[in-house]
């Protein structure tokens, strides 16, 4: 026995022996407690709003699902991570991502795991199955390489339901109990627009489509997941709209060299997507789910916003990547190991895509606890009902 400790210590390390003993003391406690907690549900941390945070998404909140995939859409080195504690974990900018900066107003003491690390009772607080460059057309982002896209997101999701199923005893009404009170965000449809309507070269979806019918379809499949979450349990929902991303450096740098002018084109395609996604979180709260919340969160208003009135935020640059090669830093993300800018808290986007760390805080805060950016309700209403 004290030959097998020192072994194991040895090998994984003291600070993952604290975390193994911690989870063979919780396995014990379940099996001698046999069907307690579907009777009793674990009790929150103080000051934890929700039991758990489930998200899906693209790079804008993956934290480390790439990583270890075959794809150029990856984050997991320096200069990314350049703020963050953990370093270059996999999200797409220097510090927390928006759903970071959330679970920290939630209340949450950690951040929530990255689906392809989550193991066990981690999963008792939530995932994070989001993906750089995913979309809701599983074909979206296949450009980069290897991806989850939203089917397979969800199907993910479905296979943890199953892991705790098993921590209930298989008692689903406490099951569905525990998984109404959590928390669950989704913001999809960028890349269906930068890495596929837009990119004829790679795809056929602009010849096959209309930009009024490719909304309609994206929609009727994004309905259709969302849907599919519902039947897994998701009651408390959160769904973004797709940011101005005609505005974002990449684009800058493509169509308009260093002016500030926006790809209209582009914004006005993600409109039509977004009033289409307004009225089906309408539709969700007005019966076509029961018992479903959801929270329409308006990030092109915010994103546009942050842009117009980059001053009034404390941005002195808002056209340019912190980091990158190119025009605008917005022709390619950011190099291995390149020196991004100083003062990284003046910037509005980290790169050519993704916003910096204190832009994700600023719109984490807003949307948590006022109505300007979310419909019907904020995200701190949402949370405890």
């Amino acid at each position: 026995m004290f030959t097998t400790a020192i072994f194991v210590r040895k090998l994984v390390g003291l600070k993952m022996m604290k975390h193994l003993v911690l989870t063979l003391t919780w396995m014990l406690w379940l099996s001698l407690c046999g069907r307690c907690i579907s009777q009793v549900q674990p009790r929150l941390p103080p000051g934890q709003q929700v039991p758990c945070f489930f998200i899906f998404g693209d790079s804008l909140v993956d934290n480390g699902n790439n990583n270890g995939i075959l794809t150029l859409a990856r984050a997991n080195y320096r200069p990314y991570g350049i703020d963050f504690p953990g370093g270059a974990t996999g999200r797409f900018t220097n510090g927390r991502t928006y759903v970071d900066a959330l679970a920290q107003l939630l209340g949450f003491p950690r951040y929530i795991p990255p689906h392809s690390r989550a193991r066990g009772l981690d999963l008792l607080r939530g995932a994070n199955y989001a993906s750089g460059a995913a979309g809701i057309r599983d074909e979206t982002g296949s450009n980069l390489g290897a991806h989850t896209s939203m089917n397979d997101q969800v199907a993910n999701f479905g296979d943890t339901v199953q892991q705790l199923r098993r921590f209930f005893r298989g008692d689903n009404d406490s099951l569905s109990s525990y998984l109404g009170k959590c928390l669950f965000f989704s913001g999809m449809g960028s890349n269906d627009y930068l890495n596929n309507y837009f990119m004829p070269d790679f795809y056929s979806t602009s010849s096959d489509f209309t930009v009024k019918a490719f909304a309609s379809a994206l929609l009727q499949d994004y309905s259709r997941q969302l849907s599919q979450l519902y039947s897994l349990g998701a009651r408390k929902v959160i769904v973004t709209a797709v940011g101005q991303i005609g505005c974002i450096p990449y684009q800058l740098a493509r169509f308009h060299g260093n002016s500030t002018r926006c790809n209209e084109k582009i914004n006005n395609a993600i409109l039509l997507f977004n009033s289409g996604l307004k009225k089906m979180v309408q539709n969700f709260n007005g019966g076509q789910l029961p018992g479903a919340k959801f929270v329409f969160l308006d990030f092109y208003l915010s994103s546009s916003d942050l842009s117009s009135n980059g001053a009034s935020f404390g941005f002195d640059v808002i056209d340019k990547g912190c980091c990158g090669v190119g025009k605008n830093n917005g022709q390619i993300t950011c190099l291995p190991m390149q020196q991004p800018c100083e003062n990284r808290q003046k910037y509005l986007f980290w790169d050519a895509f993704h916003p910096t760390e204190v832009a994700n805080i600023l719109l984490a805060k807003a949307s948590y606890s006022s109505q300007s950016y979310t419909y019907p309700i904020n995200i701190q209403q949402l949370a405890t009902q």
